[in-house]
């Protein structure tokens, strides 16, 4: 699939690392560093403006490296990039770590995958089929 893309940053386009990646790298677009301490949030430009088909998202996710060994993540994950929207794409990033986190420029921040969807139509009607769940839900599967 082609899309057509902006770059206002002096980093490479976005890539697949992998054959089998689903995502791909998002750098930080800044010219000074930016410290976000902790339980602070705040948005990163990347210097990208998309033109996606109609019917695709962009989705914006955590790195599960910069997750699982600073705590930072990306707060509304995944954070949806809209078919037409044409703004510059940024990142909420938060850190959930005790610690300080300085993001430089061009580091990788989060990931960004393109997914197909679906646009629903809905119909109201008086009762649901049934289900062996039922209702069930938030752990009523079993605890393991």
């Amino acid at each position: 699939m082609e899309i057509k893309i902006i770059n206002t940053s002096d980093h490479a386009l976005p890539s697949y690392e992998t054959e089998a990646s689903a995502g791909m790298d998002l750098r930080a677009h800044i010219e000074d560093s930016i410290t976000l301490q902790s339980l602070e949030r705040k948005i990163i430009p990347t210097g990208l403006f998309l033109e996606l088909p109609i019917g695709f998202e962009a989705q914006v996710r955590p790195r599960s490296g910069l997750a699982a060994k600073k705590g930072i993540t990306v707060l509304n994950a995944p954070g949806t990039i809209d078919a037409d929207y044409r703004g510059e794409v940024g990142v909420i990033l938060v850190n959930l770590s005790n610690e300080p986190f300085t993001i430089a420029k061009g580091d990788r921040i989060a990931q960004m995958v393109i997914a197909k969807h679906e646009r629903a139509d809905w119909r109201e009607v008086a009762e649901l089929s049934g289900t062996e769940r039922g209702a069930g839900g938030f752990g009523s599967t079993g605890v393991h």
